[in-house]
């Protein structure tokens, strides 16, 4: 195997990191810390070893991956960082654990608006936040964020938690576009359209509209093409199939998307390795195979998108940059929390 799998272990733990910088720098190696599944990023792994004989070694982490590589210092092993969501890109930003990158063949594949200005992190593939919509009982094509408000919906919208950070993207798009006061009234106009309290994740929401709970539920695209294909709990299949997808503000602005990225670490200790691995994943071909594999959008200009996905229909992304949406996403929390989103309808 191309990737080796590292276990997680213990933040800042001496005995460990003395094993692990020992290692850090090795001729036709290159070290990887990711969010995101070592099965979902093995095949891009293998077709950059293949291409470059170059050996990948990708440590996963579920959480505190910006804390480790702060705590591992200057001789951290890292090389370049993968993950998902502008707010874990701009977290690793923030968190000075990374470094700027002008690189020319990067730049002209990956467009400005999924760039950090300042090269910090760049955008592999993106996710819209849509409207899951019940095929029965949903007779519109067409929806904008904006009438999420309209009591025509009353009764009839279900979704995850106000404060996950899929939801607070959108919020801080909505704040961007509109301002706080217009966003604050249009939170408050929701949650009375709500059917329930904010629960569960963006896969329950298809599952709600399945059961008939709701009509329509705020999820990310990709979520349906995971539960399409989900051949160990068939159920999920059912809760897919109950649902379309309608692309909000597709007339107008477009829908609002997020991403999946990557960073070069700030100490990267075989830098030249990492820029080629990100020139790589930034390349037609290397996201045209990470889009199958994540059910997402690449962002490449020749890069396709899987067969599954386009099925979902054509989708328009928001041109708004990602880092106007970082800029406000403590707003979009803090009128989240002072409407109350995560209470539920009132009476």
């Amino acid at each position: 195997m191309s990737t080796t799998r590292f276990t997680t272990f213990a933040l800042a733990a001496a005995s460990m990191l003395a094993v692990t910088v020992g290692t850090a720098h090795a001729e036709g190696e290159v070290n990887i810390y990711s969010y995101r599944q070592p099965e979902l990023i093995q095949p891009l792994m293998d077709a950059f070893t293949k291409e470059t004989g170059i050996k990948t070694n990708v440590l996963f982490l579920d959480k505190g991956l910006v804390e480790r590589i702060a705590a591992e210092g200057a001789n951290s092993p890292a090389d370049v960082i993968l993950t998902i969501d502008i707010a874990r890109l701009t977290e690793a930003k923030d968190g000075g654990v990374t470094q700027a990158l002008d690189d020319a063949d990067i730049n002209a594949q990956i467009p400005a608006q999924y760039r950090d200005p300042e090269g910090n992190w760049f955008g592999l593939t993106t996710r819209g936040r849509v409207l899951y919509a019940s095929k029965e009982r949903v007779s519109e094509d067409a929806i904008t964020y904006e009438e999420l408000a309209d009591p025509k919906w009353k009764g009839r919208i279900c979704m995850r938690d106000a404060q996950h950070s899929y939801n607070i993207g959108l919020f801080a798009s909505m704040v961007a576009h509109h301002g706080a006061e217009y966003t604050e009234k249009w939170i408050a106009g929701l949650k009375q359209n709500l059917v329930k309290k904010p629960d569960g994740n963006d896969r329950a929401q298809a599952k709600a509209i399945f059961s008939g709970e709701c009509d329509l539920g705020l999820a990310n695209t990709y979520y349906l093409g995971l539960m399409m294909t989900n051949e160990k709990e068939p159920e999920e299949k059912e809760w897919a199939g109950a649902v379309k997808v309608l692309f909000p503000n597709a007339a107008d602005r477009g829908t609002h998307v997020n991403i999946s990225g990557m960073a070069l670490a700030k100490n990267a200790p075989n830098k030249d390795n990492a820029v080629k691995l990100m020139e790589f994943l930034a390349s037609d071909e290397a996201q045209t195979i990470y889009a199958e594999q994540v059910f997402e959008y690449p962002v490449g200009p020749n890069a396709k998108a899987s067969a599954i996905v386009a099925g979902f229909g054509a989708i328009k992304p928001d041109t708004l940059p990602l880092a106007d949406i970082a800029a406000n996403r403590k707003t979009a929390s803090e009128l989240v929390d002072k409407v109350g989103l995560n209470d539920g309808p009132t009476q």
